[in-house]
């Protein structure tokens, strides 16, 4: 028979703490393999030691115990890539919170006039469309483009959902005349997400519908600096130096399965609830968006989209569109058309914004 190892034991050959083993007992992430009834000593096999490890080096990276959990619980193969996708998060998480801490850093300095470029060095030329899905009775979807201002909203199929996005563009449209400076931009886009969803509250209770509801993805630009906002599927993309990269990250319950390493992005795109929120706007107040900041360069191509159009157009075919000939106009007009050819079964809404510089007028749709 096996010699069991005392708890202060097992503490020492594993480097945890006896009180995390008692909290990770209590958990049921780590179970001592006897008690003594009478005392109610833990003691625990050496054979455990493997799994106390590497619960203890997922702990130092920082990972929640209810994700610890499920890493532990799956066999190495897959335990491998949840924990990669799970430091690709973090990684983005801490890139777009150094983001705002550089920004924090310079306005409480002083020097968060002085790092911007003057307003008119760039300037921006974009397009806009809202269309019906080929398969749809009415279309939820809305998108807006202006000098300023970038925004699609998804609403919620059901009652209320085309009202909704539609108050939720309304409600950051007057972004575009107010001038805001730089280093209030993400304060002004957050207050003005917070209006959005406060509308969205007042529709539910001035027409009785149930659960009105949007997604929404805008930008909102001061010179060179851009401020983001985003919740739920609706994406965000910066195609720059021929690179396509998505710039926001889908609360949807696939896309947290995606993250949690039980899901391939393969495998992500063709499941059946690939479509279920985690998170949007309903005019509850409990919604938070994600917020960063970004620095536009001349030469950028931003796309938003519902995902009536990521949905169903390959991210090689848009990343062919987007590094084609046309301005955005002519790219907006042929990735709608490569939605409806792919059957167009939701409605797509989408927004092409090309950054220019001095010498090229900013203007709609050229």
């Amino acid at each position: 028979m096996r010699r069991l190892l005392t708890i202060g034991a097992f503490a020492r050959a594993a480097r945890l703490s006896s009180k995390a083993l008692r909290l990770y007992d209590q958990l049921g992430l780590l179970r001592p393999a006897a008690v003594d009834d009478e005392s109610g000593y833990r003691f625990y096999d050496p054979a455990q030691l493997e799994r106390a490890r590497l619960i203890a080096w997922l702990r130092r990276l920082g990972m929640p115990l209810a994700r610890v959990r499920q890493v532990c619980d799956l066999p190495p193969p897959a335990a491998a890539e949840a924990v990669a996708g799970y430091w690709e998060q973090v990684l983005a998480e801490t890139a777009a919170r150094g983001q705002l801490a550089t920004f924090l850093v310079d306005y409480l300095t002083g020097r968060g006039s002085s790092v911007e470029e003057p307003p008119s060095t760039l300037g921006i030329r974009y397009a806009a469309r809202s269309e019906l899905g080929l398969v749809r009775t009415s279309n939820e979807d809305s998108a807006y483009a202006g000098p300023r201002l970038l925004a699609v909203a998804d609403g919620i199929r059901g009652p209320g959902g085309d009202l909704a996005s539609a108050a939720a563009i309304d409600a950051l449209k007057p972004l575009e005349a107010l001038a805001v400076p730089a280093d209030d931009l993400l304060g002004a886009l957050a207050d003005a997400v917070a209006a959005a969803d406060r509308a969205i509250g007042e529709i539910a209770a001035s027409s009785g519908r149930g659960g009105p509801g949007t997604t929404l993805t805008a930008l909102l630009r001061s010179g060179s600096q851009l401020a983001l906002a985003h919740i739920g599927d609706t994406r965000a993309y910066l195609m720059r130096d021929g690179e396509p990269c998505q710039i926001t990250h889908d609360h949807t319950y696939v896309q947290s399965l995606v993250d949690e390493g039980r899901l391939t992005p393969e495998e992500a795109a063709s499941h059946p609830q690939r479509s279920l929120l985690v998170s949007a706007l309903t005019g509850t107040g409990g919604a938070t968006p994600d917020l960063s900041l970004h620095r536009a360069e001349a030469g950028d191509r931003y796309v938003l989209c519902s995902d009536g159009l990521s949905a169903v157009v390959p991210a090689g075919a848009l990343c062919e569109v987007l590094t084609g000939p046309g301005g955005p106009r002519e790219v907006l007009d042929e990735l709608v058309a490569r939605a409806y050819a792919a059957g167009a079964p939701d409605n797509i809404a989408c927004v092409v914004a090309d950054v220019v510089g001095l010498d090229a007028p900013a203007a709609a749709g050229r």
